[in-house]
């Protein structure tokens, strides 16, 4: 990096007799690529083209290079193509690949100091060297290497993926480089928004990048909304935002919670009903006839309960006595003609008894009589 510092430096001077809109540029994008970690390739560029500024035997004018030096600058002031990357979610990052045979690719992280994603050379993955944040989470399409396709597919993608990836291929044809930018995101996915006494409270979780909340009212109030906003960051780098502010009470008054990152924006809204009047504002006397209003209707509901249920108990007794004597009526009876049955029985014996009695006397006097004759 020391070298792309002196080399700054050194253009700079060879440049000051050039005019000074052309300088300012030079200097503001060679900055800019320094701090987004592109200077290197930015210099030895410039160093290329130094060479060639001076050397070149078609452009000798001064308008002419510095013609070529402003087209120069316009063609690496343009970034690193961005890839947007949904948190916990897979995500593939574009590489091209040169027609070839023994085909290598190396993926780095350049943000994070040159950390090495996957690598893939000898026709298989060689993972040995891997850094271990992307342990199992890092695949290639392997059917496709051999039409061009270099591209890394990232698996459960963090918060800590966020950076600049360099694309290093190799294939017997030559070798080729290419950078590009993940953005991590996590949308806001969900708002939540509900009164608590005279505050309203908005707020959502697990967002990333930093969220911004606002606040608004339909129809617009000419009074200051007093807000109050709360961020916290969780151990997954995500963001929890809630958002409490006390408003002007108004008929048919609807609030709007809008919390937005910088790919992304929801909004909720929230309808504050109207402000129910006091009971200090009401009559005395008609609160005290409302109370015994339901103090009444409660005492006949009970007494009407009561005596219902009384006047069923009592039926329900009466229903047993009368059951009650119909079965003693009936087992008396039952016993009377027993006993009648009974007394039936045993005339019916003694009838017959002494209905025997006399045939046999008169049997007896008719033998008698039969033994006198023979005699």
């Amino acid at each position: 990096m020391w070298f792309c510092y002196v080399l700054h430096v050194f253009v700079n001077h060879k440049f000051q007799s050039l005019t000074l809109p052309v300088s300012i540029s030079y200097i503001r994008i060679s900055e800019h690529l320094i701090n987004n970690n592109m200077a290197e390739t930015f210099y030895f560029k410039t160093f290329y083209f130094i060479t060639f500024y001076f050397k070149t035997f078609y452009c000798k004018t001064f308008y002419c290079k510095t013609f070529l030096f402003m087209f120069f600058l316009l063609s690496v002031s343009a970034s690193d193509p961005e890839v947007s990357c949904v948190f916990r979610q897979s995500c593939l990052l574009p590489c091209q690949i040169q027609l070839g045979s023994d085909p290598l690719i190396h993926w780095y992280q350049v943000s994070a100091g040159d950390l090495l994603v996957h690598s893939y050379y000898h026709n298989k993955d060689q993972l040995g060297k891997q850094n271990q944040n992307f342990k199992n989470r890092t695949s290639l399409i392997l059917d496709q290497i051999s039409t061009g396709n270099a591209s890394l597919l990232l698996k459960e993608v963090k918060i800590q993926d966020e950076g600049r990836y360099k694309c290093y291929t190799s294939t017997s044809t030559g070798y080729k480089e290419s950078f590009i930018n993940l953005q991590t995101e996590a949308p806001v996915s969900d708002i939540r928004i509900h009164q608590d006494g005279n505050r309203i409270t908005c707020s959502s979780e697990g967002i990333y990048p930093q969220p911004e909340l606002t606040w608004s009212t339909e129809p617009p109030s000419n009074t200051t909304l007093n807000e109050t906003t709360r961020i916290q960051k969780t151990e997954d780098q995500l963001y929890n935002i809630s958002s409490s502010l006390t408003g002007p009470d108004g008929p048919d008054l609807t609030y709007s919670c809008s919390i937005r990152t910088r790919r992304n924006q929801k909004t909720e809204t929230f309808i504050k009903p109207e402000s129910v009047q006091k009971d200090e504002d009401l009559p005395w006397w008609l609160i005290g006839g409302l109370i015994a209003a339901a103090v009444a209707v409660i005492i006949i509901i009970g007494v009407t309960v009561w005596y219902k249920c009384k006047k069923r108990k009592r039926k329900e007794r009466k229903t047993t006595g009368n059951k009650k004597t119909r079965e003693e009526n009936t087992t008396m009876i039952q016993n009377m003609k027993n006993q009648l049955n009974t007394k039936r029985h045993r005339t019916e014996v003694h009838d017959s008894r002494e209905l025997d009695d006399d045939e046999t006397l008169m049997n007896f006097k008719n033998f008698i009589k039969h033994l006198k004759e023979k005699r």
